[in-house]
């Protein structure tokens, strides 16, 4: 199936908030990474969401390049050419960017989106994170405004986050973060509410914090908070109804309990970040072909070696597989396994 349209992408997530389920949203970095999502969705019969960070966005571009837009371009291409051999329905997201990057990065995208657009072609990003936690919550709201208002323009989805995640990811650290700042409040929600419903007829997804950390930690080293999400749904609906309940991300999902996770759904969230679990998933098949295929991926004592070892297809594949099962079982986690919407 090809990649949705914005009526599709807005009923997989009506469809996953009515259903207490939510979507895995698993970052990628190539054309391998991305074919491992797509497989892991067809096997399940689940739907999901692709995406694409700034930092794997400059990665896909080359190391001479580094340019963040035109690798996440690269890959979005890739995904709407291979996407049409597959059963299931996919949305293409671009994760956390945060204001000084909004340049480079999100703006040449949804210029990209509008030619294609203006043609008469889907857009080429589904949906955009514009994280401006780190901002006062006033001028995060006010920059998250013009640039929803630029997405829906598109049919375009955007994504928000009011408070911090913890930890560290794409080499962005908020591990010095205070400990209130990690916890989103019900009037933090109000305001984001009362914020982005100026925007009449725009639709986007709100990640609140409730402890979460990017990486994976020990136990007992992350205290998350799943209650915060409900204590916000509660407060918004009371004062302005039931079609003010927010679509929640859940960031830093990689690590969690499968308790905490399942309970996150209960309270509305309807897409969850996955990405250090399955990096460590690619390479984990990667170390042991390298292990145990040492003097034939190596050219050692004057040998040439064994091509068949360190033909970069015979181990990427493998890399494939491992991220592929780790897929698999987000999907599972997140109760979305069977629940396609279809053609």
């Amino acid at each position: 199936m090809p990649v949705v349209n914005y009526e599709k992408y807005c009923q997989m997530l009506d469809n996953a908030k009515k259903n207490k389920f939510a979507y895995p949203a698993i970052n990628v970095v190539s054309e391998t990474s991305a074919n491992a999502v797509l497989e892991a969705l067809a096997e399940t019969k689940a739907d999901g969401i692709i995406q694409v960070s700034t930092g794997g966005g400059e990665f896909a571009s080359g190391q001479m390049v580094k340019d963040m837009a035109l690798g996440a371009i690269s890959i979005a291409q890739h995904i709407h050419l291979v996407a049409d051999r597959y059963p299931i329905n996919v949305a293409i997201h671009t994760d956390h960017c945060q204001p000084g990057k909004v340049d480079k990065f999100i703006k040449p995208l949804l210029a990209e989106s509008k030619k294609r657009v203006d043609k008469g072609m889907l857009p080429l990003f589904n949906s955009h994170m514009f994280d401006g936690s780190e901002l006062p919550l006033k001028q995060n709201m006010e920059i998250a405004v013009e640039l929803l208002k630029q997405c829906s323009e598109l049919g375009i989805i955007l994504e928000v986050e009011a408070g911090v995640v913890g930890g560290e990811e794409d080499g962005v650290s908020n591990e010095g973060a205070p400990k209130s700042k990690l916890y989103t409040t019900p009037e933090d929600m109000l305001y984001v509410y009362e914020s982005l419903s100026k925007v009449k007829g725009a639709r986007y997804m709100f990640a609140a914090t409730f402890g979460n950390v990017h990486g994976v930690y020990k136990p007992g080293n992350v205290v998350l908070k799943p209650t915060i999400l409900k204590d916000g749904q509660v407060a918004v609906v009371s004062k302005y109804g039931e079609a003010a309940s927010f679509d929640l991300v859940f960031h830093g999902g990689s690590g969690s309990s499968l308790s905490e996770i399942r309970e996150t759904l209960e309270y509305g969230v309807v897409k969850m970040n996955v990405d250090t679990d399955t990096q460590y998933a690619f390479t984990r098949p990667l170390v042991e072909h390298m292990m145990k295929n040492y003097d034939g991926v190596l050219k050692i004592d004057g040998e040439v070696g064994n091509k068949k070892v360190y033909d970069p297809r015979s181990y990427l594949k493998k890399a494939e597989l491992g991220m592929k099962e780790r897929v698999i079982q987000a999907v599972k986690d997140l109760r979305a396994e069977g629940t396609t919407l279809g053609v």
